[in-house]
């Protein structure tokens, strides 16, 4: 009786300590803001990192603003077509591939145009940090889950 009392003890042990192993520490909500809180922090910062002039300052942010707008309306219409629940065919999804990249292209002619040509190389090192930081994030992402 004894052992038995002692194997069901080990075993309801064993069983709980396994299920506080799996579960995962939940990330910190992120505060919601509004598209022009984001802007403006995203300006706050840019303008510390490059030491932006009033002028500049001006341009980023109305370009800012248009960015915003414009992936605003990329993700309603990716709302839209999931709420649909309609896949988007290969040649769909290369034209959104290229479109996005063009826009992409666009924004970096545009801040070229704003930025001195100090500037803008430390920004685009800046931009170059932040995508390697993204893809070994994804890296991490990818092994957590397989």
């Amino acid at each position: 009786m004894k052992k038995l009392f002692i194997a069901a003890l080990l075993f309801v042990g064993i069983a709980s300590f396994a299920q506080e192993a799996d579960q995962k520490p939940a990330r910190e909500p992120r505060e919601k803001l509004t598209p022009e809180q984001r802007n403006e922090k995203q300006l706050k910062k840019i303008t510390s990192e490059l030491n932006l002039d009033a002028n500049q300052q001006v341009q980023v942010k109305q370009l800012l603003a248009e960015r915003s707008a414009k992936a605003e309306k990329l993700r309603e219409e990716r709302k839209n077509r999931k709420d649909s629940n309609t896949k988007p065919t290969a040649a769909e999804k290369e034209a959104f591939k290229n479109e996005l990249k063009a826009e992409k292209d666009a924004n970096d002619a545009k801040m070229k145009a704003i930025l001195n040509a100090d500037q803008y190389k430390k920004w685009t090192a800046i931009q170059e940090e932040k995508r390697d930081k993204a893809k070994e994030k994804m890296r991490e992402y990818k092994q957590e889950n397989n």
